[in-house]
This record gives structure tokens, sequence and C-alpha cells, in this order.
């Protein structure tokens, strides 16, 4: 009797609660995403698989079991290890040639930070304190990394849910955004054939990520490790000397950090942390950011398509949030389902890459001006 019932009290299945059960179909909800729907597969997959393990009581699998697996890994996340060297990984996938090309597709990628402000405003409404509400608000800018280093330096106690939230929005983007840009748009502004963008110089890519790392580092000292990391990456790659560097970020190291970062996220799901009415607001407040992230760059975009007199076509307004590189691909897709002779993906990467560095300075005006 004394085996058995030390073998009872030692099975996870009878010390589960409902609020557990509750995670775990939304795990196997996220999971169904990924693999049936393929949404961001790559991102959404280890998340919801982390999910899972975390909310199964006694393995101890979850970032909060000091000394056991996934607390080694979620070390990289509060110790603000993951978001640079993501970073360093996408800056050697950056091509930046169409932002310096148009620059104009920089205000585009301005225009989707107002979701980031507009998510800090109500957050502060509803009685978050300035350092919640900035981190909540960042969830806006649909970059991660961005997202996490801003949590850990101004509200780490909210970090699991502003994580989860900014990475399961990023996922979702092809949900999310084709019904707010289908209702900013018309058709006739849908089927603009943008040019192809101007050729650009190597000399001209080889100075930009120099002068960005600069200016940033003068300005915004608190965004630097983001911003140098992801100029290094555009620099190895676009110096043209350090090809092993370069395949090394571009596919294992980057594949590796995501799927760390991902399980790692997933984690810190426990039932305690995300079913409370704090989590609710976190969440409903991050899509608003997302949201009205993409509602002004979209409406940036067609500003300037009146402007250019149609020269620019909005859909690429959905970029002036930094999903990367997702959000382009939408702008692509919607496009060629309009005018298959429409070829948006390099102006909305333009645009996405502009945003990109935008939400990481505005992350770091954010530390600076509420950080103690």
């Amino acid at each position: 009797m004394t085996f058995l019932e030390s073998f009872i009290s030692g099975v996870g299945l009878t010390q589960m609660t409902p609020q557990q059960w509750a995670m775990l179909l939304i795990a196997t909800l996220l999971l169904y995403l990924a693999i049936v729907k393929k949404y961001e597969p790559l991102l959404l997959l280890p998340i919801a698989f982390g999910m899972m393990i975390a909310n199964v009581p006694i393995a101890g699998l979850s970032a909060y079991d000091e000394g056991g697996l996934l607390w080694f890994l979620y070390q990289g996340i509060e110790r603000g290890i993951y978001p640079p060297l993501i970073f360093l990984c996408l800056g050697a996938m950056t091509d930046f040639g169409p932002l310096i090309a148009s620059p104009r597709t920089a205000i585009v990628g301005l225009g989707g930070q107002i979701g980031i402000f507009a998510a800090f405003g109500l957050a502060m409404l509803l009685g978050f304190d300035a350092m919640e509400a900035a981190s909540i608000g960042i969830i806006g800018s649909s970059d991660g990394p961005t997202a996490i280093l801003t949590t850990i330096n101004l509200a780490p106690d909210l970090l699991p849910v502003i994580a989860i939230a900014a990475y399961s929005y990023m996922a979702l983007v092809p949900i999310i955004q084709p019904p707010i840009m289908r209702a900013l748009t018309t058709h006739k502004e849908r089927i603009i054939i943008m040019p192809e963008p101007k050729r650009v110089t190597k000399l001209q890519k080889v100075v930009f990520p120099i002068a960005v790392t600069l200016v940033v580092l003068l300005l915004v000292p608190e965004a630097g490790g983001l911003i140098s990391m992801m100029m290094l990456g555009n620099l190895i790659k676009e110096s043209g000397v350090t090809d092993r560097y370069v395949r090394t970020l571009q596919n294992d190291a980057l594949n590796i950090l995501t799927l760390l970062i991902g399980v790692s996220i997933g984690a810190t799901a426990t039932a305690e942390r995300m079913l409370q009415a704090q989590t609710i607001m976190i969440i409903v407040l991050g899509l608003m950011a997302f949201c009205f992230g993409t509602l002004g760059g979209v409406l940036i975009a067609k500003a300037l398509c009146r402007l250019t007199g149609g020269k620019v076509n909005p859909l690429i307004g959905n970029a002036g949030v930094s999903a990367m590189p997702m959000a382009a691909r939408v702008s692509q897709k919607l496009g060629q389902e309009y005018n298959p002779r429409n070829h948006l993906l390099m102006h909305a990467m333009g645009a996405i890459v502009a945003s990109t560095i935008g939400s990481a300075i505005i992350a770091g005006i954010f530390i600076a001006a509420f950080g103690t």
C-alpha cells in the first residue's frame, strides 16, 4: 500500500486542476494552428509545446521550476541574452536596400508605431503604472525580442504574458492583418503597381549599418544592444568577406534561438500566471496595439499614395509593424490576390525594417524614461 500510495501521489494525472486542463486545451489549439493550419509553425509549435509541458504538475518543466531544464533555458530570456542574438541573426537576413532606395517607406514604418502609444495610453487609463504600460504598449511593435527586452527592464513580473502575446500575435499575422487592410483600402488602391526599387551600391549598404549604429548609440544608448547586434549582422552580410558567418546566422543559429525562445516562452504560461483578469487585459491591449499599428501603417501608406499621385500601394502599410518577414509576405500575397502583376514584397520590406529600427528606439526611450 505504501508503494501504491507513493506511486499514485507521483502521477501527474491525479494532481491536475481544471485551470491546468484549460491551459492544455489552449496549447492543443495552438498546436493545431501550427501543424494543420501552418500558421508560423517554427514559432507557434515550440510555444504551444512548452505551454503544454509546463502545465503538467510534478514534471518540473515550467520556467519557474528552479533547477529544471526549462528554468535553465529561460535564463536566456530573463537575463536578456536571446533578444540581441536574435537581432544579430535577423540583421544577417535583412536587406536594407529597399529602405535606402526609398526612404519614404520609413514613414510607413513610423506610422506602425501608433499602436505602441495607443496601447500605452489605454493601459495607463486602466490603472497600470507607467513601466507596466510601456511594456504592454511595446507589444504593438510586433517584435518579440524588443518586447522581451523592454519588459525585462521595466516590468519583469509581466514578462510571461507579454512575451506570449507578442509572439502569438506575430504568428497570427496572416489572420489578423488582411481584414484590416481590406477595410481601409479601395480596390483601385490595391491594384496599384509599384516600380522596382532603385539599385543601391555596395558602399551604401556597408555604410548604412555603421552609421545607424553610431547614431543610435549616441542618441538612444538604451536601444544600443538590439540595434548594434542587428547592424553587426547586416554588416557581416553586406561586407561580403564573412560568408561562413552569414550561413550560420541565417540558418543554424537563428533556428536554434527561435526554438529555445519558443519553448522557454511557452514554459512560462502556467495556469496560475495566465488565467487571471490582468492577463486577459494585457492580451486584449496587446491585440489592440497590434491592430492600431496595422491601421496606422495603412493610413500613412494611403496618405503617401495620394501625395505621390498613386505611386504607393497602401497594402504595404501593414508592414508598418515589425513582424519580420511575415507582414511583408502578407503584403505580397494580398497584392497579388488583386493584381497578379503586383510585386510588393521588397517595398514592404523597406517599411518593415524601418519599423524594426523604430520600435527598438522607442523601447530604448521607454527604458530611459521609466527604468530605474
